[in-house]
């Protein structure tokens, strides 16, 4: 079945190259079968979600031609944005847009800035809802991708269309075939082996360890764990992202957990992870989890099989790496050729312009 889907996406790659070449008026199809048609490589682009995954396949060269973004998302990754303004502090003068989860997103401000294409996250589209419609009748062109939903199709399909907007095809094929052929290696050696499959639950562990975090159900980390072999014990509780009931989870017993963190938590005992963070505090924080009420009795913690994510690699197409983590983590003999956090770390030094240094995934 993968195989055919990627002929499927090499067809797709084929056509978007072959039409957009040069600078020239091109029909694309987003992830939700919308056609939007540009001019590409598109001069004035307005990044309303996966402001890294942009430079990763347009090249740091299209942020030449950004003229507004959401930044939140990545100053939320505050170590990962300084250390993006310090290698080109232009991204600092791009003007914000604001945010659809909080509504603050500003109509207005984006058909003031007169871009030739908007480029928004799946949730952003549908969040906005009839605004939209005020967008489109000022003209504005609008592509939607999504890499959250953490299907290859979708992460697929959306590298294409982002190097269909900047002129970048080749690259996003060569990204795109790197991604799809990460999960086909892991897949397949899954099928080979049938093995049992070991129950994990993932938190992002944001808050105190005594306060249940949020948990994944069919996208984003959940979808990670199932795709690298696991039995995801959130999903028959949580669509897509909420927080499990601390009985659910001491009933469910996961084999593995995995805590996942930003590089800056809300208390002192937040799950911290990512640029700068030295791994002796990640694995201190970690070990902290181990503290809440019931869960000495969880296999995971007796068998000392709890591990820690970077937040920020989730919901991206760097985070193949990260699919590479939870295979290891859940079948370490099956995968012990793997080397994630490597893996991590090698997408940076062939696609970007920086090379991050912190603590990326650990473990226990």
């Amino acid at each position: 079945m993968l195989r055919k889907q990627l002929k499927k996406w090499a067809v797709l790659a084929t056509l978007l190259t072959a039409s957009s070449a040069y600078a020239e008026r091109i029909t694309i199809t987003d992830v939700l079968d919308r056609e939007v048609t540009f001019e590409a490589p598109a001069q004035r682009v307005i990044v309303g979600f996966y402001p890294e995954d942009y430079m990763a396949i347009g090249t740091e060269a299209a942020y030449d031609k950004v003229v507004g973004m959401s930044k939140y998302i990545w100053q939320a990754r505050s170590a990962n944005w300084e250390m993006y303004l310090e290698h080109r502090p232009s991204l600092d003068d791009i003007p914000g847009i604001g945010r659809v989860d909080t509504k603050t997103f500003s109509v207005e401000k984006v058909i003031s800035m007169n871009p030739d294409l908007l480029m928004l996250a799946d949730w952003q589209y549908k969040g906005l809802g009839s605004d939209i419609e005020r967008l489109e009748n000022a003209g504005v062109k609008i592509a939607v991708v999504d890499f959250n939903a953490q299907t290859v199709e979708r992460h697929v399909k959306s590298t294409q269309i982002i190097g269909a907007i900047t002129g970048q095809q080749e690259r996003a094929n060569t990204i795109a075939n790197e991604y799809a052929q990460n999960v086909k290696l892991i897949t397949d050696r899954l099928a080979e082996a049938n093995l049992p499959q070991p129950k994990i639950y993932t938190e992002y562990g944001a808050a105190d360890i005594d306060e249940i975090g949020y948990t994944f159900g069919k996208n984003m980390w959940g979808a990670i764990a199932t795709t690298a072999g696991g039995d995801n014990i959130s999903a028959p509780f949580i669509e897509w992202w909420g927080k499990l009931n601390p009985e659910q989870i001491l009933a469910s017993n996961p084999d593995v957990i995995v805590i996942t963190g930003y590089e800056t938590g809300t208390t002192d005992s937040s799950m911290v992870m990512g640029q700068g963070v030295k791994e002796s505090l990640a694995k201190t924080r970690l070990e902290g989890f181990k503290e809440r009420t019931g869960w000495s009795s969880l296999s995971a913690v007796q068998n000392n099989r709890m591990y820690a994510a970077y937040h920020g690699a989730c919901r991206t197409i760097l985070d193949g790496a990260m699919i590479q983590f939870y295979a290891k983590a859940m079948y370490p003999e099956l995968f012990a050729d793997l080397n994630p956090e490597e893996a991590y770390k090698d997408f940076y030094q062939k696609y970007l312009p920086v090379m991050p240094e912190g603590t990326f995934v650990t473990e226990l």
